[in-house]
């Protein structure tokens, strides 16, 4: 089959898979975001869409990906919130799953719909519920990693960046309760069709504290509009957030998020990082 289809996109081993996988694979579009090389292509074959992601070998998004679409999505697929996986390839570092048809909720006035928010709940509900077990070093590591993240270049102000060094260095970690998560909990990863949502992107996926789910959505739609949330937990139940570690959550998230957008070039995302980080040390 000519090379083409792919458009120089694929590896020849990654596109001669893909051909052994679909029938006349056909390239609808490019859905990468081009701030890392995760690749994202919307495949058709025989009247069905896909959607294949690979990236390269030090890129650990894919990595969780993996290890969530094996383990943990069952519940998810149970209730037809997912996608299914059709083929993963961990040597060429492949996968291929079924594409969701609708719209990124990020993108509609459904990102601030109660009743979205509720189905989130319900759905984030379903992912955390599979297990919960103990972790001894969880928050340690937690720390040190924010810690790292300060370390990296990045735009954060002195004055922040010391406070925020000040607040690592005085928590004092605790063995703590986690889950599976799926590390991007907000609209840009939820799916709406008619009114259904369905979530995607498992590449930030691993097992933590259940809260750290719920640090987008706290950083992002629920500051405007805090009816969100209480929709949220009518469908989640009870709020998994603590008093003790809520706060340090927040900062952390701030921290990776401000450094990782700035690594990346994404001014957008690097400003909200810079304003989440001013917001969480107010709660200290």
């Amino acid at each position: 089959m000519s090379t083409l289809w792919h458009r120089g996109l694929l590896s020849d081993p990654q596109a001669a898979l893909v051909e052994q996988l679909l029938s006349s694979p056909l390239l609808v579009e490019d859905l990468s975001w081009g701030l890392t090389d995760t690749k994202v292509l919307r495949l058709r074959s025989d009247g069905r869409d896909f959607v294949l992601k690979t990236a390269g070998p030090s890129n650990f998004h894919l990595v969780r990906e993996f290890k969530a679409h094996a383990a943990y999505t069952a519940p998810l697929l149970a209730h037809g919130l997912t996608a299914p996986m059709r083929h993963e390839d961990r040597t060429l570092r492949m996968l291929l799953l079924d594409y969701l048809p609708g719209v990124l909720c990020e993108q509609t006035s459904s990102a601030d719909d109660p009743d979205i928010h509720e189905q989130a709940g319900q759905a984030l509900q379903l992912l955390h519920g599979q297990q919960a077990k103990m972790d001894e070093s969880y928050e340690k590591n937690f720390i040190a990693n924010g810690v790292k993240w300060l370390d990296a270049e990045h735009r954060i102000e002195p004055s922040a960046l010391a406070a925020a060094r000040k607040i690592f260095a005085d928590y004092r970690p605790e063995p703590v309760l986690v889950v599976p998560t799926h590390g991007d909990w907000q609209p840009r990863n939820w799916v709406i069709d008619q009114g259904k949502l369905r979530v995607i992107d498992f590449g930030r996926f691993a097992i933590r504290p259940a809260q750290s789910d719920l640090a987008r959505l706290a950083a992002q739609q629920w500051r405007v509009h805090p009816e969100l949330a209480t929709a949220f937990f009518r469908g989640y139940g009870d709020d998994p957030r603590e008093l003790r570690s809520w706060p340090i959550t927040q900062l952390r998230e701030a921290i990776g998020t401000a450094a990782w957008a700035y690594q990346v070039g994404d001014t957008a995302f690097e400003s909200q990082g810079h304003r989440m980080l001013r917001d969480s040390l107010e709660l200290f």
